[in-house]
């Protein structure tokens, strides 16, 4: 279990976030336009998990923004946004934000994605949504960069997970 916080208030998580150099479970999700995304899909990449509680706040929009910005600069590297979003609501997202290089995994119909990566919030106003967290994985899915982040409300540290994905650590 894994605490965070939600404005100061304490959370708690159904397990805990995989640590560096663990192989991270594999991942089943749906994708906005309603297709299956699977950790198979992205093999040979490196792969960024951009994990949140909803689209529907300015921090988690700003992480997206963010990521997408970033990602069309790096070479092999696949950005996966994951939240509890309908895959309507991620496609209406990225349709008005004109999101290109970043890939949207719904776990609305996973509720195992939350338990195995442990980011699936137990308590606090966002009982059953996900912890904001960043996990960058290798080609062969290890760990190699992690970020719970503390308190929800803030955002994540992108320059550290972009230092790792560039080698520059």
């Amino acid at each position: 279990m894994e605490t965070v916080f939600f404005k100061g208030q304490p959370c708690h998580t159904c397990g805990s976030v995989p640590s560096i150099g663990e192989t991270a479970p594999c991942f089943h999700l749906a994708g906005a336009d309603l297709s299956q995304l699977l950790c198979t899909d992205f093999a040979g990449k490196r792969v960024v998990l951009n994990i949140f509680p909803s689209l529907d706040t300015e921090v988690c929009a700003r992480s997206v923004r963010r990521f997408n910005e970033e990602a069309a600069k790096l070479d092999d590297v696949a950005v996966i946004c994951v939240s509890m979003d309908l895959p309507f609501a991620m496609g209406r997202f990225c349709t008005i934000e004109n999101i290109k290089n970043v890939v949207f995994g719904s776990a609305f119909r996973s509720p195992l994605f939350g338990q195995k990566y442990g980011v699936q919030l137990v308590d606090g106003p966002l009982a059953g949504l996900l912890a904001r967290c960043v996990l960058v994985l290798d080609e062969n899915r290890r760990v190699i960069f992690r970020d719970l982040v503390e308190e929800i409300t803030n955002e994540p540290d992108y320059d550290a997970a972009l230092k790792v994905l560039r080698n520059e650590v």
